[in-house]
């Protein structure tokens, strides 16, 4: 038999920072909500352990509407962290801790299909069972979008695979391996593999790594530093907002208001964007890749497998043999890559180089189907690649959906029932 929850407005997809925050935003904004996914699935799964997170963690607190819910408070509550940047374990509990406050409901099951339905969508849920619900909220975050440069596409996996497949280095201690990639997640992966005892080359087609400045674990600018307490907590956010985006201070300013980015004119969004993220490492990375080798201004034309191993051409015509060729090549994001999504919702989406067009609400160009975290960054800018922008992401999103679920009130069409059936069950509507 189904089982029938009644008055149920939104489903949300994902329960990563973006989908914990949309669900603790909608709730404190009296809107039914339900939540499906691992908590925290893509770090946990995706992220290799024992890395630390590049962003300050005054910049890393999942957003929630009383700003309570802190990355502060957590450590408080379980011992304060030790000074530097945060490990991926630590900020990986926080999200289990955050979940269990605002999401302590959460559907585990997975989200096999969502298509439309009559009074907004239908899901079909990894067990058969379907639901229906007025709006949905894809917040299932990169995980798709994995980049892997077509010469690579012939290769066994045992060779050549993306970064995003290995939870664990340790696999590849005595191996000599070789990572194509200029950023973060190259650099700190070469580093882990050093430290698991393989032998590393990092190759990085830029003619040299761009390093950030070490961030400070401080609110305040130096500029401000003479300023009152009053001044200072009144001008800080305009004159240095609160995040650490890399790149010069102006376009760390204009990525921070969303509103303002989306009604820039296109070409100015494009260069505010590859300023803020272009691909960079933190200091602090420095010293752990000494003993790495860093070979810049190249790239990888030809591999093939030799053997058991990997035989890599370079564009300068040298070689290298390799036990395996690691992508940390990023990621690309085309919302059409969501299988879960029907084929007639992808064909219908708009898009703009894979990201989807949005309104305010980060409603797409299907009505009640909204896009959060890195699929919104098309429309609102890079401040959506980090999890500092859950918090504004989420506001944004529940003031649009009360505002539409009381105008439906006022005018009696009432809220939609989220019906649960088993396999094969027809599914009712409720109204």
């Amino acid at each position: 038999m189904g089982r029938n929850d009644n008055g149920s407005e939104v489903a949300i997809i994902g329960a990563g920072p973006y989908g914990l925050a949309a669900a603790a935003h909608l709730r404190a904004a009296g809107v039914e909500t339900r939540i499906f996914g691992e908590p925290m699935e893509f770090w946990e799964r995706h992220m290799p352990r024992g890395m630390l997170l590049r962003s300050s963690p005054k910049f890393t607190s999942i957003g929630d509407p009383d700003g309570a819910l802190t990355l502060d408070r957590f450590h408080a509550e379980h011992g304060r962290p030790a000074p530097g940047p945060l490990p991926l374990d630590d900020f990986v509990r926080y999200g289990h801790w955050f979940q269990e406050r605002v999401a302590e409901d959460l559907d585990r099951r997975r989200v096999m299909s969502v298509e439309p339905a009559p009074r907004g969508f239908r899901l079909r849920l990894g067990d058969g069972e379907q639901l229906e619900a007025r709006r949905v909220v894809v917040a299932t975050g990169i995980g798709p979008f994995a980049s892997r440069p077509p010469e690579f596409d012939g290769l066994p996996a045992e060779l050549a695979s993306h970064s995003s497949a290995h939870a664990e280095l340790g696999r590849f201690a005595g191996q000599r391996v070789v990572v194509m990639g200029g950023g973060q997640s190259a650099l700190e992966a070469a580093a882990l593999l050093q430290e698991r005892r393989a032998e590393v080359e990092v190759i990085v087609r830029a003619p040299a790594i761009f390093w950030l400045k070490a961030w400070r674990n401080t609110d305040g600018a130096p500029a401000l530093a003479r300023l009152s307490t009053w001044a200072h907590r009144r001008l800080q956010p305009i004159v240095r907002p609160k995040l650490d985006i890399m790149g010069p201070r102006f376009v760390t300013w204009l990525v921070a208001w969303p509103r303002l980015f989306r009604s820039a004119p296109l070409a100015l969004q494009r260069r505010l964007t590859a300023a803020a993220v272009r691909p960079a490492g933190a200091s602090w990375l420095v010293p752990r890749l000494a003993g790495v080798r860093l070979t810049t201004g190249r790239t990888v034309v030809a591999a093939r497998p030799s053997g058991a191993q990997l035989r890599l051409r370079l564009d300068d015509a040298s070689e290298r043999r390799a036990d395996h060729l690691l992508l940390a090549t990023g990621y690309r994001v085309d919302v059409r890559a969501y299988e879960f999504l029907s084929p007639g919702l992808r064909a219908t989406i708009r898009v703009r180089d894979g990201f989807p067009e949005l309104s305010r609400g980060f409603e797409s160009s299907v009505p009640g189907l909204h896009f959060v975290g890195a699929s919104a960054a098309g429309t609102f800018g890079p401040i959506y690649r980090f999890v500092i922008g859950s918090g504004h992401a989420a506001r944004a999103l529940a003031r649009h959906v009360a505002r539409g679920a009381s105008d439906r009130r006022r005018r009696g069409t009432g809220s939609p029932s989220l019906v649960l059936n088993g396999p094969g069950e027809r599914v009712a509507h409720a109204g």
